[in-house]
């Protein structure tokens, strides 16, 4: 455990407190350009509507592969973790040839929906490398949920949609979160398969990779130190709330 957190504290604490201590008013300038403050932005927005959508699709599945068995289940759950191990880049070349102008979904909704080098892009992209988190929390989650509380719960005359709602789902509460802070964060750090189906408007990663190739360590640094900083900010909070949550405990 020391090793492990010292490698992560370490490897952090060198690049911001360097940032803090050798170039303070770099810091500055980067949180008061309107170009990084909006990239940044961008990524936490984007990376909120990817979790949405993942909520909305991971929920579902994985209520159904902690509920249910089915020929093809072990080949389902394998394919929804190819993501997470395929290189990024490719899941961006991936996802070009499906949502791009001339791509299977992509030329049909050409007149409605732009993908390429536009929100949608982002979010479809943020969605795909992260969406495999949520899933295999919320199914963990439900596996977790005595089946006799539901069984129990509809046996007193409650749909299942009732018994889902107000004894599955608050029971796995926990796993949920987790799982949605954990799609969050690996939505908003994506980088490969962003800058392939949408370079532009720039995201935070992206930002930070353009000012590196373009100005040096020099002018990237203080984007990623401020970057680190607000999602730090946002995970201590989100672990404080959590953790007030006692009234879901299962004991």
């Amino acid at each position: 455990m020391l090793i492990l957190f010292l490698f992560i504290t370490l490897t952090l604490a060198n690049l911001i407190l360097g940032q803090l201590l050798l170039d303070f008013p770099g810091l500055v300038a980067a949180m008061r350009n309107k170009a990084v403050l909006a990239s940044i932005s961008l990524s936490l927005y984007a990376g909120l509507l990817a979790t949405l959508f993942a909520f909305l699709l991971g929920v579902p599945t994985g209520y159904i592969l902690a509920r249910h068995e089915f020929p093809g289940k072990h080949l389902v759950e394998s394919i929804i973790d190819v993501p997470v191990v395929i290189p990024h880049t490719v899941a961006g070349i991936a996802l070009l040839t499906v949502f791009g102008s001339r791509g299977l979904i992509g030329a049909p909704l050409k007149g409605y929906i732009q993908f390429r080098d536009a929100l949608p892009g982002i979010v479809i992209a943020m969605l795909f490398v992260s969406l495999p988190f949520l899933t295999n929390s919320a199914r963990e989650g439900f596996k977790s949920v005595d089946p006799r509380l539901e069984n129990a719960a509809r046996s007193l005359g409650a749909p299942l949609w009732k018994a889902f709602f107000l004894v599955t789902l608050p029971l796995s509460a926990r796993h949920l979160l987790v799982g949605a802070v954990m799609t969050w964060a690996r939505a908003i750090s994506e980088f490969g398969a962003v800058v392939i189906i949408a370079y532009y408007p720039m995201i935070g990663p992206t930002l930070i990779y353009d000012r590196f190739l373009s100005y040096g360590l020099s002018a990237s640094r203080p984007i990623a130190v401020l970057l680190i900083l607000i999602t730090l900010s946002i995970f201590l909070l989100i672990r404080i709330f959590s953790a007030s949550w006692s009234i879901y405990d299962r004991d």
